[in-house]
């Protein structure tokens, strides 16, 4: 890396410099991270330990939870130090790591709702054979592509972004490192990586979006067929819990990467950036979960019934 002999430190600045504020925000996102690791590993225990949960859909949800938990792991536990340090440093290679980790779960998590999406299609459009056209054949290089797709992603934005140069200013306006503040303060001409972010994320929000809407189009056109109330309410159920969470999740995304530079405002993305890297992941559990009959079934026979009557 070139910039190595000119800046070897950054200094993430974070929300404020208040340290009454700083001790609140702490204590926030501390509930928050172990809300988040509780409700997404226990599910992954929940799927694991129900045998009446072993099937795709829950598989996915399973890798989800598991994507959610990392995608958390790699931003928020830094975070709670930095709001309780008067050194807020990271160094090149923890900065350009802890960018690698959130790019790489940020996009496998795109491709996870997308395979999500295609799934319920499958199991809603032709029930009876569900069973063979989302066998462990189709369901696992889903999931081994998704994360395959998330390391490539990664790799482009990581190499791109500190081959630059920072030799004016080593302080990032962000809680992480992220991609637009890292372009922000580099002395180097950054048009290039600034197209790269735009079309690769572009990319990927585009053809996992156009899964999504294929799917639940077709989904809807189901839903129109089936006589059954009680059917219906329960497709609505199910996939209106997906379309929350997708929507919620590609939606800020959108509104992050894919937008002309110039339209930046680090401060106010700075919000929206850990709405979707640190708050996401506390709702999915939620989003996915309790409105879920089986895993509400599930949980009652592994925590017994108390919690739910």
């Amino acid at each position: 890396m070139k910039n190595a002999s000119e800046v070897t430190t950054f200094v993430l600045k974070g929300f404020t410099d208040n340290l009454e504020l700083q001790i609140v925000l702490f204590f926030l996102f501390l509930a928050i991270y172990l809300i988040t690791l509780m409700g997404n590993l226990g599910l992954v225990v929940l799927v694991i330990g129900d045998s009446r949960l072993h099937n795709p859909m829950y598989y996915f949800l399973c890798v989800l939870s598991s994507v959610d938990a990392c995608f958390s792991s790699a931003i928020t536990p830094n975070m709670l130090v930095d709001f309780l340090s008067k050194n807020k440093v990271i160094s090149l290679l923890g900065c350009a790591t802890q960018m690698f980790l959130a790019v790489t779960f940020g996009t496998t998590e795109c491709f996870l709702l997308a395979a999500m999406a295609y799934d319920r299609y499958v199991a809603i459009y032709n029930p009876l054979l569900y069973a063979v056209s989302m066998s462990p054949r189709v369901y696992v290089p889903l999931i081994i592509a998704s994360s395959i797709g998330g390391i490539l992603h990664a790799c482009v934005h990581t190499v791109a972004t500190f081959s630059l140069s920072f030799c004016a200013s080593n302080e990032i306006r962000h809680v992480f490192c992220d991609v637009p503040p890292l372009l922000a303060i580099s002395c180097s001409d950054t048009h290039v990586n600034q197209l790269l972010l735009f079309y690769f994320v572009g990319a990927v929000e585009i053809v996992t979006l156009l899964i999504v809407l294929i799917s639940y189009s077709l989904i809807l056109l189901a839903i129109l067929r089936t006589h059954s109330a009680g059917g219906r309410r329960k497709v609505f159920s199910t996939c209106g819990s997906h379309l929350t969470g997708v929507s919620i999740f590609h939606g800020t995304i959108l509104f992050m990467y894919v937008r002309p530079s110039s339209s930046y405002a680090l401060d106010h993305d700075m919000i929206v950036s850990t709405f979707y890297t640190i708050v996401i992941p506390m709702l999915n559990p939620i989003i996915y979960s309790l409105r879920n009959k089986d895993v509400k079934e599930a949980m009652k026979r592994m925590f017994g019934k108390t919690m739910y009557e």
